[in-house]
């Protein structure tokens, strides 16, 4: 195929895409209700399911210090258009994010013709660890990440006479921030995965820079955290760094494995 062949095919690619993620933004878009009222704004309470399972762990393990306080976080709309068009924004993050699968699939068809019998298993399974691993983030910062940050800055106050109000722009910027930022760093295994069949880095290179990594990890988690506050800088850095922990495991040893034909 000639550039332009190559180019137009891509187009179809984009253009598919682009189908979907328009269906999909009004699907969500006319599900309001289940949208906001069950999934997004859930975490706003202590009906949460993350509390209810830390209050049941703080009965089990009858230390009562772990069961968080009963809270509610109360928002506010300061402009006129905001709710609509924070609708319409919230459509088309949650598209972007139920719509990975089919765009990744979309890319897989277009670099196949390309592709080797054994490449194109390990881009198989490229791509579906790449869509695992995103959705996993996406839980983890949904079910973890989000909730205790909100439940931490809703609730801090440097005295008792200054009342939080929080606008609405304010909760969905850190919500869909979080939720598509952890999705992304979920991808680190996979990355550090094909940099060691490279041999751009090792197993015993990634053991021997752990307290280096750390480091790296916590300025990176300090620049994707939308707010500056050391606790929310603790819960982005815990699962990153778990995430580099993992990424040692499915890496490759470059003097023992180096040479060796190895699928993703």
């Amino acid at each position: 195929m000639t550039f332009w062949e190559h180019l137009d095919e891509f187009r179809k690619v984009l253009i598919r895409s682009v189908i979907v993620l328009l269906i999909l933004m009004v699907v969500v878009f006319l599900n309001k209700e289940l949208v906001f009222e069950k999934i997004i704004f859930a975490p706003r309470s202590s009906d949460f399911i993350l509390y209810q399972w830390m209050d049941s762990l703080a009965l089990l393990l009858k230390i009562p210090a772990m069961a968080p306080a009963p809270f509610k976080l109360e928002l506010q709309n300061i402009e006129l258009a905001a709710q609509f068009f924070t609708h319409i924004n919230i459509s088309l993050s949650l598209a972007l994010v139920l719509g990975t699968p089919f765009i990744l699939y979309q890319l897989w068809l277009f670099v196949k013709p390309a592709l080797y019998e054994k490449e194109r298993k390990s881009v198989v399974r490229a791509f579906g660890w790449c869509s695992i691993l995103f959705f996993i983030g996406v839980l983890v910062g949904y079910f973890f990440v989000f909730p205790l940050t909100i439940n931490f800055l809703g609730n801090y106050k440097v005295t008792d006479w200054v009342e939080n109000q929080i606008t609405l722009q304010s909760y969905i910027h850190m919500f869909t921030w979080l939720i598509i930022i952890m999705g992304i760093v979920f991808e680190m295994p996979i990355l550090f995965r094909v940099l060691s069949r490279l041999g751009i880095i090792s197993k015993q290179l990634l053991k021997k820079h752990r307290k280096y990594a750390f480091t790296i990890l916590l300025i990176v988690a300090a620049v994707i955290t939308p707010s500056g506050d050391a606790f929310t800088l603790f819960i982005v850095t815990l699962p990153l760094y778990m995430l580099y922990e993992i990424s040692i495991l499915v890496s490759f040893n470059k003097k023992a494995e180096g040479n060796e034909e190895v699928a993703l």
